[in-house]
């Protein structure tokens, strides 16, 4: 059973349990592994389909609520407009305009929402025209859905929009998958939906698995858009190209806290898989220049790795405008001026004054400044402007 505004989404609750942990653990081997393999259009397999309402969805939902609340950040209000428009691009079954409605209902907020969902899956559709009207309850100011059946290339050749918000969740990875011009396709795709769909103070988000390959074909992606002109909002403090791609060996993903619904964590069990975070990887572009730097500062640093600790040091990588390098506390330097430096979290944000740059890394010494700018987690936030 799917939460949804508080409210359970039962469509998968009477699927056989070993019909479903098989199709599960069928759906994971594709989208990880067996990338190769991947049907095109793969959820017009009913097995499959099933697979992704009960195990995938309830996380991906999840996941688009990060971006969300970054958006939520900026003083200017960039999400404080009384209707908006939404298009998401390769609906599936609708995750991300479920988890975009789930955001703005729990903050109370009564914007009317006016959501286009694409996809050229029929059953698709189907299933997102149906979980947006059990998710609904008329709480919400009402949001509006309207579904159409196409591919996304098509879609930036019809007129619609400007739209306030474009979302492209877990579907560019799967665009030109097999060619070996794939990156250059989906930048000039990218760069097309914003030029031509985006409204000029609207934001677009993407959303990818947290696996090597897609992470850095991202990044890519990325720093095309860039070179392009226009500019990302977040989780990078800095424009410029992506310092993640300078060694083949790293890439920058998410992995946030999340409590698991009951199902998820049975399948999990029966499947010998794990969805006891959130874990993956995403951008929030725009064409003005608006950025979460602008909250930030010039000396901040997101957090990109879990705390490496070790005998007589604790480490981090740390991105921002100095580059992407290890930061290093030996413990006997530690003070109360630094202390929130051992309690950070992969996607935190910090502000660190009187740090030493060196070539290969960031010292934090005993008199160094570490001050928590923001933090978010996946189900929690915690937010601190100092």
């Amino acid at each position: 059973m799917v939460p949804i505004m508080g409210r359970p989404i039962t469509r998968t609750s009477r699927i056989a349990p070993g019909t479903l942990a098989e199709d599960v653990a069928r759906l994971s081997r594709l989208l990880t592994r067996e990338r190769d393999k991947l049907p095109h259009a793969y959820l017009r397999d009913q097995g499959l389909r099933r697979a992704y309402l009960a195990y995938f969805l309830p996380p991906n939902l999840a996941k688009i609520q990060v971006p969300l609340r970054e958006l939520c950040l900026h003083p200017e209000g960039l999400l404080a407009k009384e209707r908006l428009h939404i298009l998401d691009l390769g609906t599936g079954p609708g995750t991300a305009v479920l988890g975009i409605r789930e955001f703005f209902h729990q903050r109370g907020s009564r914007q009317q929402l006016e959501f286009t969902a694409v996809d050229q899956v029929g059953e698709n559709l189907k299933d997102a025209e149906a979980l947006f009207r059990e998710s609904c309850g008329g709480s919400d100011g009402g949001s509006t859905l309207t579904a159409v059946r196409s591919g996304i290339e098509a879609i930036t050749e019809r007129s619609g929009g400007p739209f306030d918000m474009i979302v492209l969740s877990n579907v560019l990875n799967e665009l030109f998958l097999r060619e070996t011009d794939r990156i250059t396709k989906r930048t000039v795709l990218v760069r097309n939906i914003m030029e031509r769909l985006l409204a000029k103070d609207g934001s677009c988000i993407i959303i990818e698995p947290a696996l090597q390959e897609t992470s850095r074909d991202l990044l890519k992606v990325r720093d095309g858009i860039v070179d392009g002109g226009a500019h990302v909002y977040s989780p990078c403090l800095v424009q410029g190209h992506c310092p993640a791609l300078v060694n083949p060996k790293d890439w920058c993903h998410e992995d946030r806290e999340w409590d698991a619904p009951k199902l998820v964590r049975e399948l999990d069990a029966d499947t010998g898989l794990r969805k006891d975070s959130l874990k993956f990887s995403y951008l929030v572009l725009r064409n003005d220049t608006r950025s979460l730097s602008d909250i930030c500062g010039p000396e901040s640093y997101r957090v990109v790795s879990e705390p490496l600790v070790s005998k007589g040091k604790q480490e981090y990588f740390f991105c921002g405008q100095a580059g992407r390098r290890l930061a290093t506390r030996l413990d006997k330097d530690g003070s109360p001026a630094n202390g929130p430096f051992e309690h950070l979290r992969r996607g935190d944000v910090v502000r660190i004054g009187g740090m030493v740059i060196e070539e290969r890394r960031f010292r934090i010494t005993k008199d160094s400044l570490v001050t928590p700018v923001h933090t978010v987690s996946g189900t929690g936030q915690r937010v601190q402007f100092k």
